[in-house]
């Protein structure tokens, strides 16, 4: 038998045809199958998002450039509305974008934030319901579209909050950019930056410089102050080069004393008082390494699930992060659980990649401090649980490990039986078999194709959990 291996042939650029907004109108709903194409009395073309006609945030508009759109608009389920490429004199007024959204059936009462890319910044009030923001370039569309994403929910239904967040963003807001220039610098690629070109050597340089001019306006804060470092390619980037970039502005940051995390630093919210809860090392020695156990043999099944619905990486993650913590606890003193626990965050967030990775750190840090609090595991869970629904719009029904975590903690903490909790959970999971995705890599599939698929990510939870409660 032979196998024979031919190189993939990309499309050209003019079959593509990507310029062209049409084209876009038409590639658009296929990659989310809920957006609908309205028109304008103008003539002028929208793609709707019927899907979220029930949402109860202001709704978003974003005006793309046409070629260049924004990996916010492609991938986030947030924008409402997407207008593909019109400038000039066809671009379409806010109001117009709004009557479209309303006869299409997405907008009924709500308000409407129209952003779309310029040249500076501005953010303009038409009405008590609809606000316009320009954006200076791609970047800064970009930047916004994922603030408003990840705002909190209360922020999220206020016209008046989310116009105030607006403001603050553009008065505060600084901005690097990076290009190769087609001359050579010292007989290296001249890569030209705020303060002039420069031989490129390596990007830990050109980050380093980047940086030291978007941080100079922030540089005489007094007091803690939060800010979001937001970085985009525009040449196709692979994973692997953006965690790089990722790592040397983690590294500058660190260097320069700001810290970066995405949540309170462990040591500073851990209560001092000795903890109300006894812990016995043996216990809980032996149930962790029977979930952690559990979720390394069942790998297989969960990167499986994920190659499905998902990046294929789900199992990987989960099972690298079972086996950092099975080296971790080995030399521990789990009697100390809170504290130990603490600790553990630390190395899961260098070991433990991925949106679960994330999620799980938020968790654990969360449940260390309610751990050295709380009188029971229970009501440690659940304090846990609440802090980190502020960082995830995840809910039961979303699809998503929530549809295991929320059952296990609600259950356990209403009854106190473990075993009734585990089958809670695992309805929980068997449900997301027939849920339809709304956040994650699954939502952009077509619900036939998730369909008897458990989410790999709840899945996973329930073998860790299950295997910590059958001890």
């Amino acid at each position: 038998m032979a196998v024979v291996v031919e190189q993939t042939i990309p499309f050209s650029e003019p079959s593509l045809d990507l310029h062209n907004s049409q084209r876009w109108n038409q590639l658009l709903p296929l990659i989310r199958p809920s957006l609908k194409v309205v028109r304008t009395p103008k003539d002028h073309a929208l793609l709707v998002d019927v899907a979220l006609a029930k949402s109860t945030f202001v709704h978003i508009a974003a005006v793309g450039t046409t070629g260049a759109f924004s990996s916010k608009l492609l991938d986030d389920r947030n924008v409402t509305a997407i207008v593909t490429g019109q400038t000039g004199a066809g671009l379409p007024t806010p109001s117009d974008i709004r009557d479209a959204m309303r006869s299409a059936g997405a907008v009924k009462d709500q308000a409407v934030v129209v952003v779309r890319a310029g040249k500076k910044r501005r953010v303009e009030m038409h009405g008590k319901d609809l606000v316009e923001v320009e954006a200076g370039g791609e970047l800064e569309l970009d930047h916004i579209l994922h603030l408003l994403a990840n705002a909190t929910e209360s922020c999220r239904k206020s016209i008046q909050d989310v116009t105030e967040l607006l403001k603050l963003f553009m008065e505060n807001a600084s901005t690097a950019h990076s290009k190769f220039h087609v001359e050579k610098a010292g007989g290296r690629p001249a890569m030209v930056q705020a303060e002039g070109a420069a031989g490129f050597e390596k990007a830990k340089h050109a980050v380093e410089r980047d940086l030291k001019h978007a941080m100079k306006a922030h540089s005489a804060q007094e007091g803690e102050v939060t800010y979001s470092v937001h970085y985009s390619d525009v040449n196709g980037l692979s994973r692997l080069e953006n965690y790089i970039i990722a790592g040397e502005i983690a590294l500058y940051l660190g260097r320069c004393a700001w810290s970066y995390c995405v949540f309170p630093p462990t040591d500073s919210t851990l209560s001092e008082s000795k903890p109300h809860i006894t812990f016995h090392d043996a216990d809980i020695r032996k149930r962790i390494q029977f979930g952690c156990t559990a979720v390394i043999t069942a790998e297989p099944t969960i990167t499986e699930y994920d190659t499905i619905v998902g990046d294929g990486d789900c199992g990987y993650t989960l099972r690298d992060g079972a086996k950092q913590v099975l080296a971790f606890i080995q030399t521990r003193d789990l009697s100390r659980l809170p504290e130990t626990l603490a600790q553990l965050v630390g190395e899961l967030e260098v070991n433990m990649g991925g949106t679960s990775g994330a999620l799980y750190c938020i968790y654990l840090t969360a449940l260390a401090s309610a751990l050295a609090s709380e009188t029971t595991v229970a009501a440690a869970l659940k304090e846990a649980l609440g802090q980190l629904m502020k960082y995830t719009r995840a809910r039961l029904g979303d699809r998503t490990m929530m549809d295991a975590l929320i059952p296990f903690v609600e259950t356990l903490s209403r009854t106190g039986d473990v075993g009734q909790a585990v089958r809670e959970m695992k309805e929980g999971v068997e449900g997301t078999k027939t849920m339809e995705a709304s956040l994650g890599r699954s939502a952009y599939l077509d619900e036939s194709a998730t369909r008897g698929v458990p989410d790999p990510g709840a899945y996973g939870l329930l073998v860790l959990l299950r295997g910590m409660a059958e001890v």
